[in-house]
């Protein structure tokens, strides 16, 4: 893959995700890890190296010490490639004292680095979406269309009309109509764009192509304008050629835990609709060196086990088993992600790291480096149930175990 030279990427990795939560308590969503072994970042880093864009920013603002290192930690280039991986923290200045206000103003407050960048595109991303794309291929389309703005499309289900931008497009190609996230169902029903009743919208993927004067222009003119999908794209479909771009392979929103849940589990399967096995488009992440796992006299269906674990006389059925998990003697896991840990403990403690002998663990996501004593007991909720209990939080039914967190043997978590 030639490099793109005249490509800038910028990731946008600064929101508080918050429907995450407990996930995104002691990390940024970006640093959120994915199918055991690699973070949400990773993914579109890599689309990036893989398409030959070889300059990358990224933005970061809340809880973002864990986002710095692994990024820090893993994209190096070497001295003969003239590529890089930066982090633009958010921070005062003489100009402004306040934080990103939304996607468009947080790339309106690094314009002096995309500036010295001196690319002549600039490809605009999201820092939680799961999905492979050959950004190069829509740049040439952008290109060829002589496009100002070029928007990244999808068709969307009806019943996810309000969580996405809804377009519609002449018989060009160009965007005539651009409604964010709409809530009301006359207004989607007026973005209706394809003879599909399941799928009978366009959706933004909120992938962007701005030619990176119009970039300046618009953030520099209008600023009032903080979101890209809700201010800036709309206002510019009266006076600019904007195009949307038809991405037709899998795609997934990582913005809330079902979805996380439901993404992560589909790798179990062997055809799984995201292929992590594709050696022509890797995706890359930091080399851990850790040794082969362990599994002993254990019964395993649909699982998907990463480097360093042991695990001893376990049932484990449809699951994520990330690095360095230690799965006690009877233990039983079914439908669940399971984090590892970031260490192996040297001391062992009166409850060690792991999940201990004879835990039930159903319909649940543990964290990295929770304490799981002997015996403990954690079911699914039904569908719908939102709480927070501290030491367990439950959304959408799911049980999550936050980071770092202890449950002494005998605990049970469930619906009563």
């Amino acid at each position: 893959m030639r490099p793109l030279n005249d490509v800038l990427a910028v990731i946008l990795g600064g929101g508080r995700g918050t429907r995450l939560y407990p996930l995104t308590k002691m990390r940024s969503k970006p640093a959120v890890p994915i199918a055991g072994k690699y973070r949400l970042i990773d993914i579109p880093i890599s689309n990036c190296i893989n398409s030959g864009i070889l300059r990358v920013h990224v933005l970061t603002q809340f809880n973002s010490v864990s986002l710095h290192r692994h990024i820090a930690e893993t994209y190096k280039f070497d001295a003969f490639h003239t590529g890089w991986v930066q982090i633009l923290a958010a921070e005062q200045t003489m100009e402004s004292a306040a934080w990103y206000q939304g996607t468009a103003d947080a790339v309106r407050k690094q314009l002096t680095e995309i500036r010295a960048a001196g690319a002549e595109h600039v490809l605009i991303l999201a820092g939680d979406h799961l999905y492979r794309m050959d950004y190069a291929a829509m740049i040439a389309f952008h290109q060829a269309k002589g496009a100002d703005i070029t928007v990244a499309v999808q068709p969307v289900l009806r019943s996810e009309a309000s969580r996405f931008g809804l377009l519609k497009r002449n018989g060009e190609g160009r965007i005539v109509d651009f409604v964010e996230k709409p809530k009301d169902p006359a207004a989607q029903d007026r973005m209706v764009s394809r003879d599909d009743p399941e799928r009978p919208f366009l959706g933004s993927m909120g992938i962007y192509v701005f030619r990176t004067e119009v970039l300046l222009d618009l953030l520099t003119a209008h600023p009032d304008q903080d979101d890209f999908g809700t201010d800036v794209i709309p206002g510019a479909l009266a006076g600019r050629p904007v195009y949307g771009y038809d991405f037709e392979g899998y795609w997934e929103d990582i913005g809330t835990i079902r979805s996380f849940y439901d993404a992560n589990l589909q790798l179990t399967k062997p055809n799984a609709p995201f292929n992590f096995y594709d050696t022509r488009a890797p995706i890359y992440t930091h080399s851990r060196f850790l040794p082969g796992s362990i599994v002993t006299e254990s019964h395993l269906t649909d699982v998907l086990f990463t480097e360093g674990c042991v695990a001893c006389r376990a049932e484990i059925r449809n699951a994520i088993i990330g690095l360095r998990s230690q799965i006690g003697e009877g233990a039983r896991i079914v439908d669940s992600i399971v984090m590892g840990a970031d260490v192996y403990e040297k001391v062992r403690a009166e409850v060690p790291m792991g999940i201990g002998p004879d835990c039930h663990i159903e319909g649940a996501i543990l964290d990295k480096n929770v304490r799981l004593g002997r015996g403990v007991q954690i079911r699914p909720f039904p569908r719908g149930t939102e709480l927070d209990a501290g030491h367990f939080v439950v959304q959408d039914g799911i049980v999550v175990i936050p980071k770092g967190t202890t449950l002494p043997a005998g605990t049970c978590i469930g619906p009563e």
